[in-house]
């Protein structure tokens, strides 16, 4: 949900005193790192959660305040939009049957959570973008009752000067305009996070990158918005427009936004990523925290700001030595729990083994071409084409079989992780590419083929989820 805030008001002396203070945070990020002072502990993952709580119409639930207080769960979280929650894990080792830990958190929260949810004559929901959702469900009286929400709120606006365009060209054409952020309530999605040793950081950094054009069209379970059939993954360009800012000189529309996929690959440090923080991306939120530089409370509060779909964050090991974690953002909520786990050993699998060819024989393709992919898979899922090693366009699908799969599985042995807690989860990611079925497939499916309307895709889309069967074994009849 991001680090809450005490003001919502800021002076000028708010924003030079802020500045300042980060200043000397990503100086002292700076040096740790040149010391390799950072924390080398083996690799450590996690995730976050996004969902949707909504009525018997299949209409969002503006109810979150009460849903949370009633729930008393420390591990959920209000989101943006007072319809949506965020569920968290707790961190483990990226070894052994890390997975088997990690789905038995994730059901037993969601399980938990859902009941919970329809005790309150709700549903709880995991899916990208609500099929059902209309822009006037995305107004300031449905914004969660937090200081960041309406700070942000008010600091993008005021950078943008203008309202807020969506123009997205899929199957079909969507282009309107909204006067405040709540359009970022729209796009809910499965967080993945890993810490690594420092030594890898910025390895892993550019593995991410390239591993993000499959883990998008594998994930994908957002094709409709305000009623148009548009991208595989409609999130990525909707949450793209509705916070877009950019860097000094040019508020709006800079060469480098808020919202994006990077400007580039870390050529030698992960401190690279701080420091084009610091000097290309103006304050938002200035509110001078009262802790040591060690802390890097500025740091964090300004990296919360920027939202590249794989972010490098600041943490903390049990003994107070900082560590960098990865927070690979692509992923789409849902379909199912078993999906979601499938999606997580998918990543850590894939991006691992990136890692150690990077570490070997440097950077596999360029920069711009890993942009094109992961651009081309968000529109058209496992039906697009990218270009990967060779420097030859491949279908997604056959990418995904003959290559990106077993690379997963390579990735997570060298992690350490047991087959038998690793093999069923890529065997789902195998059977979803087999019968080319995501989340994203079986909805668009049954509105072009069964032609039902939203609100009952979404209802038989809730049934399914029901079942705990992962999406590629979900009936479209």
């Amino acid at each position: 949900m991001g680090q809450e805030i005490t003001q919502t008001r800021f002076t000028e002396g708010d924003y030079l005193a802020f500045y300042q203070s980060l200043q000397q945070e990503t100086a002292l990020l700076e040096r740790l790192i040149a010391q390799q002072s950072l924390s080398t502990r083996n690799p450590v993952a996690g995730f976050e959660i996004e969902a949707w709580l909504v009525d018997r119409a299949m209409q969002p639930a503006p109810v979150n305040s009460h849903f949370l207080t009633t729930l008393n769960e420390p591990l959920a979280f209000p989101e943006l939009a007072k319809f949506n929650i965020e569920l968290n894990s707790t961190p483990l080792a990226l070894t052994g049957n890390v997975f088997a830990q990690m789905h038995s958190q994730l059901d037993k929260l969601w399980q938990k959570a859902g009941a919970h949810a329809e005790s309150l004559d709700t549903h709880l929901l995991m899916i990208g973008i609500l099929p059902t959702l209309q822009q006037s469900d995305l107004h300031l009286g449905n914004m969660s009752d937090m200081h960041r929400y309406q700070a942000l709120n008010e600091q993008i606006l005021l950078a943008r000067g203008q309202p807020i365009h969506i123009n997205i060209v899929g199957e079909e054409h969507l282009n309107c305009f909204h006067e405040d952020v709540m359009l970022e309530a729209a796009t809910t999605s499965f967080q993945l996070h890993i810490q690594v040793p420092l030594a890898l950081a910025h390895h892993f950094y550019n593995a991410s990158i390239m591993a993000s054009a499959p883990m998008v069209a594998l994930a994908s379970n957002s094709p409709f918005l305000f009623g148009k059939t548009l991208w595989h993954e409609t999130r990525i360009p909707l949450f793209e427009q509705a916070i877009e800012t950019g860097g000094y000189r040019a508020a709006s529309h800079g060469p480098l936004r808020r919202v994006s996929f990077g400007s580039g690959y870390a050529q030698h440090s992960i401190a690279e990523c701080f420091q084009e923080n610091l000097q290309h991306f103006p304050v938002l939120l200035p509110v001078r925290q009262d802790t040591p530089v060690e802390a890097f409370a500025h740091l964090r509060l300004h990296n919360g700001t920027i939202w590249r779909w794989n972010r490098p964050l600041i943490g903390f090991d049990q003994d107070g030595t900082p560590h960098i974690r990865i927070e690979h953002r692509t992923p789409a909520a849902g379909p199912s729990v078993v999906d979601a786990m499938a999606n997580a050993a998918f990543y850590y699998g894939l991006a691992q083994d990136l890692c150690l060819e990077i570490v070997e024989h440097g950077l596999l393709i360029p920069f711009s071409q890993a942009k094109d992919n992961f651009y081309q898979a968000a529109r058209f899922g496992l039906d697009g084409c990218i270009t990967w090693q060779d420097g030859a366009k491949q279908h997604l699908d056959r990418l995904l079989q003959t290559e990106l799969l077993p690379r997963a599985r390579r990735g997570l042995q060298s992690l350490g992780i047991a087959e038998s807690d690793s093999k069923a989860l890529l065997d789902v990611i195998a059977g979803r590419i087999d019968k080319k079925q995501t989340g994203s497939h079986w909805q668009r499916h049954l509105i072009q083929q069964r032609q039902c309307d939203f609100a009952e895709m979404t209802r038989l889309y809730l049934q399914q989820q029901k079942t705990g069967n992962p999406v590629d074994q979900w009936t479209l009849m």
